[in-house]
């Protein structure tokens, strides 16, 4: 194998002149490069970056199949780091994109956001029977804010609640987003996607809006 830019009266062996180019080991390519570097005639110096090039084509499949192993590596290492960090979430209070709300001591608060102008909007909280524990209704809302909604009512017993919006302008019903509010009891990680878990729940945790509070 000929060196580039190298004197081939002073040129050293490197490999057999008869090595099969397309099975060259690492160990070869590197000592090919470096007494390419070498031994280049100062005079007439080649451009490294055509070497190498040409070089690398002969194990391009071996060194992409290495990058990608590689790659995932970084992926399971990010997503560990990851889990551990959002483990620091356990036990705190969240505000997240979902309709199922804790109240405690007869408290608790939820917003939404209309997707629309709507005339009339009913709000209805529901416990884990199907019964109607709360229930406000507003009108003429529009979509650029988001509403607040304080439920006090000390007769309901600590735990999540259903939270439904039902908006309309006319007939024509409005999407709404609700935000609740909920503990985080554990974190987990799917595929490459870490969620919480509260309620027997598990939600990304890219719903998450807001942390204590």
């Amino acid at each position: 194998m000929e060196l580039a830019g190298i004197n081939k009266e002073t040129q050293p062996k490197i490999v057999d002149a008869n090595y099969d180019n397309s099975k060259m080991e690492k160990e070869d390519f590197l000592k090919v490069l470096l007494a390419d570097i070498k031994w280049q005639n100062p005079m007439d110096v080649n451009d490294i970056n055509d070497f190498i090039n040409n070089s690398v084509k002969l194990r391009e499949i071996e060194i992409l199949n290495n990058f990608e192993d590689t790659i995932n590596a970084l992926k399971e290492l990010n997503g560990s780091n990851s889990l551990l960090m959002a483990s620091n979430l356990i036990g705190k209070k969240i505000v997240y994109e979902g309709n199922k709300t804790y109240i405690e001591n007869g408290k608790g608060e939820i917003s939404f956001k209309l997707e629309d102008f709507a005339d009339k909007v009913k709000v209805s909280v529901v416990d884990k029977d199907g019964n109607v524990v709360e229930e406000k209704s507003f009108q003429f809302l529009s979509p650029e804010e988001t509403y607040p909604v304080e439920i006090d009512n000390p007769s309901l017993e600590d735990g999540y609640y259903q939270v439904y919006v039902e908006a309309y302008k006319g007939e024509e019903k409005i999407k709404s987003t609700v935000f609740s509010n909920a503990y985080v009891e554990g974190v987990l990680k799917d595929n490459a996607e870490i969620k919480i878990l509260f309620s027997d729940n598990f939600i990304s945790i890219d719903k998450i809006k807001q942390i204590g509070g």
